[in-house]
């Protein structure tokens, strides 16, 4: 689970949005799955409310839904198209002390994600 993380650009390989890249906004750990920005986006109805200066809300919007993580894979930054993740461990040395980092990889490519 903890291979994709907020901010990455990922591509949808399964559903209705197959094919489409987003951004992911949000990672929710406990159910298996993302939100993903432009992906799975659903019609909401919210109650109509006043806000504070008198402007009214509610109405029915558009927001995204959370997709499952197996349904999208990581963008690969050199070839644009859906790839693994792979680690690589590396040896980083910070105010004097050396210390192991792992490096989120594309499979595909072997570059840096």
């Amino acid at each position: 689970m903890a291979k994709i993380k907020k901010g990455d650009l990922v591509v949808v390989i399964a559903g209705k949005d197959k094919g489409k890249q987003g951004r992911v906004l949000e990672v929710l750990k406990e159910s298996d799955r993302l939100v993903v920005e432009g992906v799975q986006r659903v019609t909401k109805h919210t109650k109509v409310g006043q806000s504070q200066r008198g402007t009214r809300t509610g109405g029915i919007e558009t927001v995204e839904a959370p997709i499952h993580v197996s349904n999208v894979m990581v963008v690969d930054p050199e070839t644009k198209k859906g790839t693994r993740v792979g680690y690589r461990t590396e040896e980083v040395e910070r105010d004097g002390r050396s210390r192991t980092v792992r490096v989120r990889v594309a499979k595909r490519s072997g570059k840096d994600i």
